[in-house]
């Protein structure tokens, strides 16, 4: 009996050091990576194709992202998080973090590696391809936007879950300069309104299919929005845009005198007024599948273009758990782009969106 015993303890002392020995070796294993690429000097956009010892597996890559990063906060707006993200995998892997992100993909050339941060299970690759031989490093945040997990796949694991290979189309614009104050950009409406619309007259008596109030020209319609600028509320939280224009959007339909109407997700966000929202923390705008100037008639009612729809912009800061409108832009479709410029020589932007299946985290080990 006691040899038994003995011989079971012998048995259970060897297994307990093969396994700290397979965790010991797999920390050197990441150890001697990050101090060879850090004694390296290359930086994460140097090709390693004269240095292929410095290139990690797609399994030492998640380990080690799954050690550096699980835990790290990423509560910061979209920008910041993103920069944040990049300079923690520079620090994980053992290479400097440059002055200056450049705008490549992937975003680590010497690693073959994009990073995408995940809040939701809908994955959105922008303006490209799905590369099948890329590493994509996902970072899965909780409601507290911190990191619970990662997982690195390569692209052929992503295409799997491509069910569609749909790319939505979607129009992106920014200001010229930075924005420093609220801005008419034109005093009056479009002539092709203005003959729909005579002053005092409703959408409705217009024959345009619109609930209707008394409708506003441009110009009054600024001087009331302009009543904004400098109006805060509490901040639902960095990820929740859709609350947040929520909130905007009831202000303003009360500014209005309506308080019977919330958002409804249609085109325009307010209909009897031909006003669409914008509400910004960052300088790109979404503008959907249509561009402001299209001479394409609304869905609504054919006799109303795209171009005459009015457009305000709400750009606003965050700052201790309140977000601040701080300058007003109001515009027509039809001179929307003599203020901002539309996004690249392509115009359109795209997007692949892929759900994740359920447990796709879970796989990290």
């Amino acid at each position: 009996m006691m040899k038994f015993v003995g011989k079971f303890v012998d048995q259970s002392i060897t297994i307990l050091l093969n396994w700290r020995w397979i965790m010991v070796s797999r920390k050197s294993t990441f150890l001697h990576f990050v101090r060879r690429i850090k004694a390296s000097g290359l930086t994460i956009y140097d090709a390693l194709t004269q240095r292929p010892d410095l290139y990690l597996s797609t399994d030492n890559l998640q380990r080690l992202l799954q050690k550096s990063l699980v835990g790290l906060s990423l509560d910061y707006p979209l920008r910041t998080r993103s920069k944040i993200v990049k300079t923690a995998l520079c620090k994980a892997l053992g290479y400097p973090v440059p002055d200056r992100f450049r705008r490549v993909r992937p975003r680590f050339p010497g690693q073959n590696l994009d990073i995408y941060v995940q809040k939701s299970n809908n994955l959105q690759i922008w303006n490209e391809e799905i590369a099948v031989g890329r590493r994509y490093a996902m970072l899965q945040l909780n409601n507290g936007s911190r990191v619970t997990a990662v997982r690195v796949v390569t692209g052929d694991v992503i295409a799997s879950l491509d069910l569609t290979g749909t790319l939505t189309r979607k129009y992106q614009a920014a200001a010229r300069k930075p924005v420093t104050s609220s801005i008419l950009v034109v005093t009056a409406d479009t002539s092709h309104l203005r003959t729909l619309l005579k002053p005092g007259r409703t959408a409705a008596s217009a024959g345009i299919r619109f609930p209707g109030r008394r409708f506003l020209s441009i110009r009054a319609l600024y001087r009331k929005l302009l009543l904004l600028a400098g109006w805060q509320f509490n901040d639902p939280g960095v990820d929740q845009e859709r609350i947040r224009g929520a909130i905007l959007h009831e202000k303003v339909m009360r500014l209005l005198g309506d308080n019977t109407r919330s958002d409804s997700g249609q085109f325009p966000d307010v209909l009897d007024q031909l006003l669409e929202l914008k509400f910004q923390t960052s300088p790109t705008i979404d503008l959907g599948l249509v561009s402001p100037d299209s001479m394409e008639s609304l869905t609504l009612t054919p006799c109303v273009r795209h171009r005459d729809v009015r457009y305000a912009v709400f750009y606003a800061t965050p700052s201790q758990g309140k977000i601040r409108i701080d300058h007003v832009i109001v515009s027509t479709g039809e001179s929307f782009f003599k203020l901002f410029r539309k996004f690249g020589g392509r115009v359109v932007n795209r997007k692949l969106q892929i759900r994740l299946p359920d447990g796709f985290f879970a796989q990290t080990e």
